[in-house]
């Protein structure tokens, strides 16, 4: 039985594959299951379009991802905590934070989850830090830490 996966499926193949698998296969768990469909001629015609559609909007959505690395890599964010004399903070700078003040200060919101810090921001000073934009595109970003007045 020939069907399109409509899913990346492990061992079997991915998401747009033409494949042949088992009768059985194929009509007790793919088709009900939802990860593939008959390989028809007016399927495979349908799937060759949204594919095309999605290829575009993977291309938008990475040219996209690409212009906010380049505005996030040019700035310098600015934070004011409360330190102590020596320059350490009392606490430290939490993704939380960064990502509220990416959000004030270029209007683009960023999930604390897709922001790595590699140290903990624990001084003032200058310090950087990486936003995971998308797949491969990772930003490092400048954090200007000050003492609170």
């Amino acid at each position: 039985m020939k069907v399109i996966l409509t899913k990346d499926i492990k061992g079997t193949g991915k998401k747009g594959d033409v494949i042949e698998v088992r009768d059985g296969y194929g009509r007790n768990f793919l088709l009900p299951n939802g990860l593939a469909m008959p390989a028809s001629e007016g399927n495979i015609k349908r799937f060759e379009h949204i594919l095309k559609e999605f290829e575009k909007k993977k291309e938008r959505l990475i040219k996209t991802a690409g212009d906010i690395k380049a505005k996030l890599e040019e700035i310098t964010l600015n934070i004011k905590k409360k330190a102590g004399q020596d320059g350490k903070l009392f606490g430290s700078v939490t993704p939380q934070e960064l990502s509220d003040l990416i959000k004030k200060e270029t209007g683009i919101y960023i999930e604390k989850k897709k922001i790595r810090i590699e140290e903990p921001i624990k001084s003032t000073g200058l310090h950087t830090f990486s936003v995971n934009i998308e797949k491969g595109i990772i930003a490092s970003v400048k954090l200007e830490v000050e003492k609170e007045a």
